[in-house]
């Protein structure tokens, strides 16, 4: 779960560095695309679930509070930003901030996966 959610926030990086490029260069594929706050959404409302899920196997073992603040953190400035940052915040801060809430919780979750390396824990629910 933590690879799953890892990637999650690996890609919502990667697509706030990587779109304005993209429709730079190919401008015709905004028609084909999601708009910006329906990818923060949906991406948002994929992680949530892996994140948790994640998490709560890994800390029943480890019990690192790092791990579990770091993920409360990062998912609620996902979720924050993806519900009001297009207009709080402009553009620009939104980006900034969605990278911020990714990088957090992708730490988390490398913090989580190798405590749980670290203990041998079995991931069986």
């Amino acid at each position: 779960m933590d690879r799953i959610a890892i990637t999650g926030s690996a890609i919502c990086l990667l697509h706030c560095i990587a779109m304005p490029v993209f429709l730079s260069v190919f401008p015709s594929s905004i028609t084909v695309l999601l708009q910006d706050e329906q990818f923060h959404h949906l991406m948002v409302w994929l992680v949530i679930p892996s994140s948790l899920l994640a998490v709560f196997i890994g800390c029943r073992k480890h019990k690192d509070s790092k791990v579990l603040a770091g993920v409360v953190i990062g998912i609620l400035v996902m979720v924050l930003t993806a519900m009001f940052g297009h207009d709080a915040l402009g553009e620009s801060g939104e980006k900034i901030f969605t990278i911020i809430g990714a990088t957090v919780l992708a730490v988390s979750h490398m913090r989580n996966y190798s405590l749980c390396r670290q203990s041998s824990c079995n991931h069986d629910l």
